[in-house]
C-alpha cells in the first residue's frame, strides 16, 4: 500500500479508520447484564470472579461469537460489569451501595501506576488520549509556533490531523514514512534535528501493530533536545511498559481497550523531571490544594477577596473540573486482574495466535503489513476490496474483526485460544 507524502493527502489516507463505527459498535458484546450486591470485594466473591485470570478466560465475559477485535474496543468483564453496580446504587441514593469513589480512583491510579512502573504523583486523569496529546502540544506551547515535531505515518490518525492543523499555522512538522512495514529508527533519527521540539509516535500502531522501540528512541531524542510523547492506548495492558526505564516523558491512553475499561476516562503520565517544561493550559479547582475568601462573614481579613494555592502532581498541573465516574469501579476490577496476570503472561498466550496469522493468511493472498518479529496485539493484512468481500463470510460465521475497504486487522485477547484463530483463518481462506 503506498503512502501518501504530503500532509493534506493524509485525511484520505486514514479516512477509513474509524469508518463504519455505529455498525461495530452494534456488533459488540451483548448481555454485560448488572448483577445485584454492593460491595466489589464480596461481588468477586459470590460470583466466582477472580482476581487473576487463568488463560485463557473466556469465563470472564459475555462475548456472543468469536470476537477478536479488542484494538477496536475490549469487551467488559463481567467482573467489571458487576462492579459497576455498587456506583449505581449509590447513584439511585438507593441505601444498597457503601460504595467510595475516591479510593477506587485511587487504587486506579496505584494501580496504572504500577503498570507502567510510574510514581501515581505523575499520573492524570484525563477523558481520552488526544485530550492528553492536546495538553502536551499546548503545554509545549506548538499551536501557533513554529517548532519542530517529529511523528510517523503510524502515529494515531488523530493526532496526525493536529499536527498537520499546527503545520498550516507554522508548527515545522516532519512525517517519516513506513518501509518493510516498520518505521526505521535510523531515519527517524535523521529527522530528529537539533532544535526539535517534540518527537511523538504511538508505541504500537493502530495500523499494523508495529511497535517502537521506545528507550533506543528516547535516547536518541534526548541527546538532540527533544522530548518525546508516545501514545500507548494500543500497547497499555497488553505489552509491558516501563516509562522509567525507556526514559518517555510523556505518555497517555484511554482505558476501553486493552486496559479493559470503559469511555471516558483515562490517564496522562509526565515524567517528574518533564513537567517543567509544559505550562498550565487550563484551570481549574482539582488543582487547588487550598481556596480561602476574605469577604464573607467571619472570614480572615486579606488583600484579595480569595487567595489560593495550586498543587505539583501531574493531576494537579492539568485535571481542570468534574470527572466522569462510571468508569471507574470497572477500570479497578480490570486492573486488578492485569495486575495480578500480568502482561508478559498475556503477551505470551497471544504469541501463538499472532505466529498461526502470520503463518497462514499470506498463502491466501493476505499481503501481511506487520513485521513478522510482532509481540504487538495487532495484526493487519492487505487484501483488495476487503470489507466488501469478507464482510458476509465473517458476519455468518458470527467473527468480529476489524475490516477496512482493503485491509483486516485482528486482535486477540485473554479470552481468544488458537481455536478461534483456526476458526477465523477457514473462513479467510474459504473467500
Amino acid at each position: 500500500m503506498k503512502t501518501p507524502k504530503s500532509i493534506n493527502q493524509y485525511s484520505n489516507y486514514f479516512k477509513n479508520t474509524r469508518r463504519s463505527f455505529l455498525s461495530s459498535l452494534a456488533m459488540l458484546p451483548a448481555g454485560l447484564g448488572l448483577m445485584g450486591s454492593s460491595s466489589i470485594e464480596k461481588q468477586a466473591t459470590k460470583q466466582n470472579f477472580p482476581k487473576e485470570a487463568k488463560l485463557p478466560c473466556p469465563e470472564l465475559f459475555d462475548i456472543e461469537g468469536t470476537y477478536l477485535n479488542a484494538a477496536f474496543t475490549h469487551p467488559m468483564s463481567r467482573g467489571s460489569a458487576q462492579a459497576v453496580k455498587g456506583y449505581l446504587d449509590t447513584r439511585m441514593q438507593n441505601g444498597k451501595s457503601n460504595y467510595n469513589m475516591r479510593e477506587d480512583r485511587t487504587a486506579c491510579v496505584n494501580l496504572f501506576a504500577g503498570l507502567i512502573n510510574a510514581e501515581p504523583e505523575e499520573i492524570a486523569w484525563i477523558p481520552s488520549t488526544m485530550v492528553g496529546e492536546n495538553i502536551i502540544a499546548s503545554g509545549l506551547g506548538l499551536p501557533g509556533s513554529k517548532h519542530r515535531v517529529v511523528t510517523d505515518a503510524y502515529h494515531f490518525d488523530g493526532s496526525l490531523y493536529m499536527y498537520g492543523e499546527y503545520a498550516k499555522q507554522g508548527l515545522d512538522l516532519h512525517i517519516v514514512e513506513p518501509k518493510n512495514n516498520k518505521i526505521d529508527l535510523e531515519e527517524m533519527e535523521a529527522a530528529i534535528t537539533p532544535g526539535t521540539k517534540l518527537v511523538a509516535v504511538s508505541l504500537v500502531s493502530m495500523i499494523n501493530g508495529f511497535e517502537h522501540d521506545l528507550k533506543a528512541l528516547c535516547e536518541i531524542a534526548h541527546a538532540k533536545g527533544a522530548l518525546v510523547y508516545a501514545d500507548i492506548i494500543q500497547a497499555a495492558g497488553a505489552v509491558p511498559i516501563d516509562v522509567k526505564d525507556c526514559g518517555i516523558d510523556f505518555c497517555a491512553c484511554s482505558t476501553f481497550k486493552w486496559l479493559m475499561g470503559d469511555f471516558g476516562s483515562g490517564f496522562l503520565y509526565v515524567k517528574k523531571d518533564s513537567l517543567k517544561h509544559l505550562q498550565r493550559s487550563q484551570y481549574g479547582y482539582r488543582q487547588l490544594t487550598a481556596m480561602d475568601s476574605h469577604i464573607f462573614p467571619f472570614d480572615e481579613s486579606g488583600n484579595q477577596p480569595f487567595t489560593w494555592k495550586s498543587g505539583e502532581s501531574t493531576g494537579q498541573h492539568f485535571e481542570v473540573g468534574t470527572l466522569g465516574n462510571e468508569a471507574i469501579p470497572a477500570l479497578k476490577y480490570s486492573l486488578e486482574l492485569l495486575s495480578n496476570t500480568g502482561v508478559d503472561k498475556i503477551q505470551a498466550h497471544r504469541k501463538p495466535m499472532i505466529e498461526l496469522l502470520q503463518k497462514e493468511l499470506p498463502k491466501s493472498g493476505y499481503q501481511a503489513m506487520t513485521p513478522a518479529d510482532s509481540t504487538a496485539p495487532i495484526i493487519t493484512f492487505a487484501y483488495e476490496n476487503a470489507a466488501k468481500r469478507l464482510k458476509p463470510k465473517i458476519e455468518a460465521a458470527k467473527i468480529n474483526i476489524q475490516l477496512y475497504e482493503n485491509r483486516l486487522r485482528v486482535s486477540p485477547s485473554i479470552y481468544n485460544s488458537v481455536a478461534d484463530i483456526e476458526k477465523l483463518v477457514g473462513v479467510l481462506k474459504s473467500v
